[in-house]
């Protein structure tokens, strides 16, 4: 990790998937198992690395606790930037196969698993199921929650020593979310508190609170826009 921060990393996806023990021997990500993965994520983000994480709900022992422990890890993790999606059974795999056998497949696999569709049968029922992604959608990417994510990660965040020199583009983007998020946007109170809780805790952070802020009006347009 530090020789990767040394290099000019300064974000990993990681695939986390689901902090259920059963779902993840079910994905096959046994090296996600039995291990403290809220503490291994800071740990990360200790290095200089931001997480950005991949979730996903819809295995077959999933129960519908997963969506608030979904909800509890994302939030206790820092994971400012969360994708989450349904399971889906992309065609060539063994989960295809294996939901082609017990006659589980619905349709093809749309390939986005983030579009908020499923194309098998899941052991949850579809509305449940449904329902529950949404109500993760809707919690994870309020301001509130969401603001409060990002304080959870800049309290962890080691930020590398050298920093991308600002540029014009920087000075309009910040304009620009002073506008669209600072004065119009409804989470203008979190916006102000918190490039005021950075600029006092944390002030090397406050470009990297900023454009985690703007990420933010990005992702609630996105949901509000395509997922149904």
């Amino acid at each position: 990790m530090d020789m990767m921060v040394e290099a000019g990393f300064n974000q990993v996806f990681i695939g986390i998937e689901t902090p259920d023990e059963k779902c993840l021997a079910e994905c096959s990500k046994a090296q996600n198992g039995n291990r403290n993965l809220v503490e291994d994520v800071k740990r990360i983000q200790r290095a200089g690395l931001q997480v950005q994480g991949g979730f996903i709900v819809g295995f077959d022992h999933d129960r519908p606790s997963i969506f608030q422990r979904q909800i509890d890890f994302i939030q206790k993790s820092g994971i400012v930037t969360a994708m989450v999606g349904l399971l889906q059974a992309p065609a060539g795999t063994r989960l295809y196969a294996r939901m082609e056998k017990a006659g589980r497949l619905c349709a093809e696999s749309s390939g986005d698993n983030v579009d908020g569709t499923t194309n098998i049968i899941p052991a949850m029922s579809l509305v449940t199921l449904r329902e529950g992604y949404r109500r993760i959608l809707d919690h994870i990417y309020a301001p509130a929650p969401y603001y409060k994510r990002i304080r959870t990660f800049l309290r962890e965040y080691k930020a590398p020593r050298v920093r991308t020199k600002l540029t014009f583009s920087h000075f309009l983007a910040l304009v620009r979310s002073i506008y669209r998020i600072g004065f119009v946007g409804r989470e203008r109170v979190q916006y102000w508190k918190l490039l005021l809780w950075t600029q006092f805790r944390c002030p090397r952070l406050l470009p990297d609170a900023l454009s985690l802020a703007i990420y933010g009006y990005h992702f609630r347009m996105i949901c509000k826009r395509h997922v149904v």
